[in-house]
């Protein structure tokens, strides 16, 4: 555990990104090529993804964490994909949920759609159009589908990733950037350090003895904000996390 400490110690040092991405991906999928391609594509976009290849670690997975989206294969090795959507509505989990499917039955597109699934994408598909319907069913579940979020003097461009407040650009690294989503994302609701954490590192958040690097990023974000007069939004909750709190 220490030398985990140690090891993310350095690399926040070196300022090397290796881990943090901006939106977090679980890609529920058998085929281990056929997973390890999209991977692959999403990886370059600056997601981070995870993997289940078989029924009971997508449900593990499922109920450990929260991702921003979820490719979710039907056909799985020891259970079927429709029951993993039904665990997440079960479990009241407001994760995006793409079908990935070779079958391309229209009565298995509109089971998976009415059961809780935000879209179904039959295979074969182009990366493209796969990073385009992720981009959407993220807008839609935290951004009410706009690509350009106001609260107040603050705008952010989601496509271009720029920040400004009162027209003045903000320069944010990608972690200070990833954060900044993730509270507005959760506003009115108090995060806790492990669930920052695992935000930004995924499950090799469980690795780290110390939570010290997310208070450096909320830090140097705080300051950012507060040094154009707009640091009041987020709030440090003693003891628990931090809040993005607006009326």
């Amino acid at each position: 555990m220490a030398l985990f400490s140690v090891l993310w110690q350095i690399l926040y040092v070196l300022n090397i990104n290796v881990y943090l991405k901006t939106m977090k991906i679980l890609v529920i999928e058998d085929e281990k090529e056929f997973a390890t391609d999209i991977v692959n594509y999403l990886t370059s976009g600056n997601y981070l993804c995870e993997v289940a290849y078989d029924f009971n670690s997508a449900l593990e997975k499922i109920s450990l964490y929260m991702y921003d989206c979820i490719l979710l294969d039907l056909m799985l090795p020891g259970g079927d994909g429709f029951q993993i959507l039904k665990e997440l509505r079960k479990q009241n989990k407001q994760d995006g949920v793409i079908i990935i499917s070779a079958k391309n039955a229209l009565e298995d597109r509109i089971k998976g759609l009415n059961i809780g699934a935000d879209d179904y994408l039959a295979k074969p598909f182009h990366h493209s159009e796969l990073a385009a319907r992720i981009h959407s069913v993220i807008r839609r579940k935290q951004f009410d589908s706009s690509n350009l979020i106001v609260i107040n003097e603050l705008k952010i461009d989601l496509l271009s990733k720029a920040v400004t407040i009162n027209s003045t650009p903000i320069i944010l690294t990608r972690k200070e950037y990833q954060l900044l989503l993730f509270f507005i994302g959760n506003k009115n609701r108090v995060l806790p350090k492990s669930a920052l954490a695992e935000h930004l590192s995924g499950d090799v958040a469980d690795m780290f003895d110390s939570f010290d690097f997310v208070y450096a990023h909320v830090k140097n974000l705080k300051k950012k904000l507060n040094e154009q007069n707009y640091g009041g939004y987020l709030k440090t909750i003693y003891g628990t996390g931090y809040k993005w709190e607006t009326p």
